[in-house]
C-alpha cells in the first residue's frame, strides 16, 4: 500500500508471529494489553488524520489514510489478528481446497440502509474493481483469481465475456467461492485488505463517482461516515445497527485533517486531539517527543525508497552511483530519528524468507569511492535532475540531505513537493516524464514478499519507474505458482537480485525500513493500537477516565 505518510511511518506485511507491542512511551517499554481503567462518560475521540483521503472507494483507494477510514466503516471478510493471521469477520469460516477458497458469510451482516450483506455483494465488488473502465491501480491485487488479469486488461468488445470467466462466484447469499490461479498460502490473509471490501451495488450504480459522499454513502462496518469536509475533517459515528455494536465503546470520532507535522503536534499538545493517526512526527522535534509519556513506537516493516524514472536516468551505473551515495544511517540518525533500519533492498527485514532474499549490496553508509567509480562508467550521465516528494513531515528534510549527497557526484538536484492526492495522480500510471526521481513508501498488504516484489512487474499500477523486464515478470508469475515457501523464497531472491542486487537494474534506491511513531493521550493508550500494517481498529478503542 502506498504510504501517505512521512519519514517516521512504517509499513507492514509482517511475519505471522509479529507482536503488536507498543514502545518507548516516555523512554520505557510497555505492552499494550487492553483497557484496564475506568471507562469515561464521554466516548468521543478527537484525532488527527495526516492527509485528505484521495478516495473512499475500496476499488480506487491505494493509500494508508483511505484504507484506515475504510476499514473502520466497512466489514471485511476477515480481519487480521495480533499475529497477522486471519480471523473471522463477515466470513464466519472458510475452506481451502487447493486452488479453491470458499468463504461462508455470517447471516447478520447489514448495510446501513438495512439491506443484508451477501456473497453477491462481494462478487459484484471484486469484478467492479477489475472492470477496465474503473482503471483501478489496485486491480492487480486480485490477479491471483482465475480470469482476473484477462478481464482487467480486456478490450471493450471482449470485456463482458471475460467478466463472466472471473473465478469469483456467489453460490448463494452466504457462500462465496473463489478459484485461484494457483494455491496461494497468503490469499485468505490478503482478503483482509481494503481492496477486497464489498460495496453496495445500488448506491454505486445510482451515484457513480459521488457515491462516497456522506449524503450518499452506504457502508456496513462499525462506524458510519457522518461528515467529510474535504481537506478539513472526517467525522465518524457509531453504527448502532452493526452486528457487534454492543462491543464498540466510541460514540463518535471527530477527525481533523492536519497535514503539517508541526501543526499536528501543536494540536495534540494543546489538547485539541487525543491521538494522531501514525502519520508522522516532525524530525526536528523527535528528541523531545520521545521523552513524553504520550509517545508511542510500534514495530512495523516496510520500505521508504526513491524511485528512478528509467527513461530520464537510463544508465544503470548512474543509478548505482546515486544509490551508493546515499548515507542511509546518517538520514536515520540525523533526520528521521525514529530508529529505522538502513534498507538494503525492497523486501524489508523481518518478512518471511528475508534471510534468503536479502542481497547485501547497498551499503548502510555512503560509499562515495564506489559511487564515483559507478558514475565514471555511466554513459552521458544526467547532471541536472528533479526529485519529487509529497508534502508530509520529513520528506523535505530527507530530500535536502540526499540533494547534498548527490552534489558529491556532480549532480544538481531540484526538489519539488506536491500535495499527496495530486502527487499520486502526477506520478501515474503512466509514469510522468517530468520526473527523474520520486519518493514513495510501501506498506505491504499481506505477509508474503510477493506484495513488495510484484510492484515492479510491467503491468503493476504502482510501478512508476518504467522498469519492465519480461524475465522479472516470469519470476513473479513462477513464484505465484509455487506454494512451497522455501522454493518460493528462492524465486523471490532471484527477483530481488534483479532489482537491488550487484547486477540489478536499480529502478529504486531503498533508503530505510520503517518504524511507526505516534502521540496518544494516556486515556486511550491502552486500546489505541497500530498494527504492523499501519492499521488501527477504532471499534476496539475505549476512552478511560484521566
Amino acid at each position: 500500500m502506498r504510504l501517505r505518510i512521512p519519514v517516521l511511518l512504517a509499513a507492514a506485511a509482517v511475519v505471522a508471529a509479529a507482536t503488536v507491542a507498543a514502545g518507548c512511551g516516555g523512554g520505557g517499554e510497555k505492552e499494550k494489553a487492553g483497557s484496564g481503567g475506568q471507562k469515561a462518560a464521554s466516548q468521543v475521540l478527537k484525532m488527527a488524520w495526516g492527509a485528505e483521503p484521495p478516495s473512499l472507494d475500496p476499488g480506487l483507494a491505494t493509500d494508508t489514510t483511505s484504507s484506515n477510514v475504510l476499514l473502520n466503516m466497512m466489514d471485511p471478510l476477515v480481519r487480521l489478528g495480533p499475529d497477522l493471521q486471519p480471523v473471522p469477520a463477515l466470513a464466519e469460516s472458510w475452506d481451502v481446497d487447493g486452488k479453491v477458497v470458499t468463504f461462508h458469510l455470517r447471516d447478520d451482516g447489514r448495510w446501513t440502509n438495512g439491506d443484508p450483506v451477501t456473497a453477491h455483494d462481494f462478487e459484484y465488488s471484486w469484478k467492479r474493481t477489475l472492470d477496465p473502465k474503473l482503471a483501478a491501480d489496485y486491480a492487480y491485487q486480485l490477479y491471483g483469481i482465475v480470469g482476473a488479469e484477462a478481464y482487467n486488461n480486456a478490450k471493450p468488445a471482449h470485456a463482458a465475456a471475460l467478466r463472466d470467466k472471473v473465478g469469483v462466484k456467489a453460490l448463494d447469499d452466504r457462500t462465496l467461492q473463489v478459484t485461484l490461479t494457483s494455491a496461494q498460502p497468503w490469499f485468505v490473509q490478503q482478503a483482509a485488505h481494503h481492496s477486497f471490501l464489498a460495496v453496495h451495488e445500488p448506491t454505486v450504480e445510482r451515484y457513480g463517482a459521488k457515491w462516497t459522499e456522506p449524503q450518499n454513502i452506504v457502508t456496513n462496518g462499525p462506524f458510519k461516515l457522518a461528515g467529510w469536509k474535504h481537506d478539513a475533517s472526517i467525522t465518524l459515528v457509531k453504527n448502532a445497527d452493526w452486528r457487534s455494536a454492543d462491543k464498540v465503546a466510541l460514540d463518535r470520532v471527530e477527525g481533523r485533517i492536519i497535514v503539517d507535522g508541526t501543526t499536528r503536534v501543536q494540536a495534540f499538545e494543546a489538547g485539541e486531539v487525543d491521538a494522531l493517526d501514525g502519520g508522522g512526527l516532525p524530525p526536528a522535534d523527535m528528541p523531545r517527543l520521545k521523552e513524553l509519556p504520550e509517545y508511542e513506537k510500534y514495530p512495523a516493516l516496510g520500505t521508504y525508497y526513491y524511485g528512478f524514472n528509467l527513461k530520464n536516468i537510463p544508465d544503470v551505473d548512474q543509478r548505482r552511483a546515486m544509490a551508493f551515495a546515499i548515507d542511509r544511517q546518517s538520514i536515520i540518525d540525523n533526520v528521521a530519528q525514529a530508529d529505522q533500519i538502513p534498507a538494503s533492498g525492497m523486501v524489508p527485514k523481518g518478512m518471511p524468507g528475508f534471510e534468503t532474499i536479502e542481497q547485501h549490496f547497498l551499503p548502510p553508509r555512503a560509499d562515495l569511492d564506489r559511487a564515483k567509480e559507478f558514475m565514471a562508467k555511466a554513459d552521458d550521465p544526467k547532471q541536472k535532475i528533479t526529485l519529487f516528494y509529497n508534502d508530509a513531515p520529513g520528506h523535505k528534510e530527507i530530500a535536502v540531505a540526499v540533494q547534498a549527497m548527490w552534489k558529491e557526484l556532480g549532480i544538481d538536484t531540484t526538489i519539488k513537493a506536491q500535495e499527496f492526492a495530486q502527487y499520486l495522480e502526477f506520478l501515474g500510471p503512466p509514469p510522468n516524464d517530468a520526473v527523474y526521481v520520486y519518493r514513495l513508501g510501501w506498506i505491504a498488504d499481506y505477509g508474503d514478499p510477493m506484495n513488495f516484489l510484484e510492484l515492479w512487474t510491467s503491468k503493476s499500477g504502482n510501478n512508476n519507474s518504467r522498469f519492465a523486464d519480461p524475465a522479472y515478470d516470469r519470476l513473479i508469475e513462477q513464484a505465484r505458482n509455487t506454494p512451497n515457501d522455501e522454493q518460493r523464497y528462492e524465486i523471490y531472491r532471484q527477483a530481488e537480485a534483479m532489482l537491488t542486487g550487484p547486477r540489478g537494474q536499480l529502478p529504486i534506491a531503498p533508503i530505510y525500513w520503517y518504524t511507526y511513531t505516534n502521540l496518544e493521550r494516556e486515556s486511550v493508550q491502552d486500546t489505541f493500537q497500530i498494527n504492523p500494517l499501519d492499521q488501527f481498529d477504532l471499534s476496539k478503542v475505549v476512552i478511560e477516565e484521566a
